[in-house]
């Protein structure tokens, strides 16, 4: 008969009223955690602590808890999502050690501010696609899947491009708060389709300029954006919207 593993932890979590106030990092204990916990079912039993002793518990985000939705956007041990290049909510506590001390801060980038401790407001990300993360087609009757052939090579691209999940873990990772990996991501998966052509070149200044106005930082071409994504985006989706940006430029002729 097998014993399950439990561990003792002591958190340091960032705890801040709102928006305007400033936040500072706390400290709680946690006992008799299971190793195979999830992370955020580890802040819950944290949560169902502080509520017991009439405390204030823990704000953060999350949904699907199915690493699909991006919701779970924690900083950990200095890392988006963790030691594990996977979503908060698949990383297990496992990954841990007992008696560990563990560091958990909301995403840091001016972009995304602080709404309650660890939840942050990422609507800049929605206001971006709204720029441009569409297509123009018929929604009358249904087309077939195959009626429009397209190249397999650029269907296994654009769904790898898609497979993003908005988390902001690229921007979290980023010395600058560059956001150039999750719109290159939404950029990609419709331009490189057919469906995707009619407003190419406008989804392009559009959405970048959305990112800009934003106050996203440039690209500082270290890689850290893609190495941290929990979805592997690649970098080559950022090559591809930038020479989706300049052809654009050059023939609305508004280059500068």
């Amino acid at each position: 008969m097998t014993t399950e593993k439990t561990m003792n932890l002591t958190l340091k979590i960032w705890r801040q009223k709102n928006t305007n106030e400033t936040g500072k990092m706390v400290d709680y204990k946690v006992t008799g955690i299971s190793a195979d916990m999830s992370f955020l079912e580890m802040l819950d039993t944290l949560n169902e602590d502080l509520l017991k002793n009439g405390g204030e518990p823990v704000s953060f985000d999350h949904d699907c808890r199915e690493g699909i939705c991006g919701m779970c956007s924690l900083y950990i041990n200095g890392k988006p999502h963790g030691p594990k290049q996977t979503t908060t909510c698949q990383l297990h506590m496992r990954s841990f050690k007992d008696g560990d001390t563990i560091y958990i801060e909301p995403w840091r980038a001016a972009a995304f501010p602080v709404v309650k401790d660890l939840a942050v407001n990422r609507s800049a990300f929605d206001r971006i696609i709204q720029q441009g993360g569409f297509v123009s087609v018929n929604t009358g009757v249904t087309v077939d899947a195959n009626e429009i052939p397209i190249p397999k090579t650029n269907a296994d691209l654009a769904m790898d491009a898609a497979a993003c999940i908005g988390c902001g873990a690229c921007v979290a990772a980023c010395k600058n708060a560059s956001a150039m990996l999750f719109v290159s991501a939404k950029i990609a998966h419709l331009g490189l389709l057919p469906q995707g052509q009619a407003e190419r070149d406008a989804r392009a200044e559009k959405m970048i300029a959305q990112m800009d106005l934003e106050g996203f930082g440039a690209c500082s071409n270290t890689g850290a954006c893609s190495a941290e994504c929990p979805k592997g985006i690649s970098l080559f989706n950022i090559a591809r919207m930038n020479r989706d940006y300049y052809g654009a430029k050059i023939s609305s002729n508004t280059l500068e």
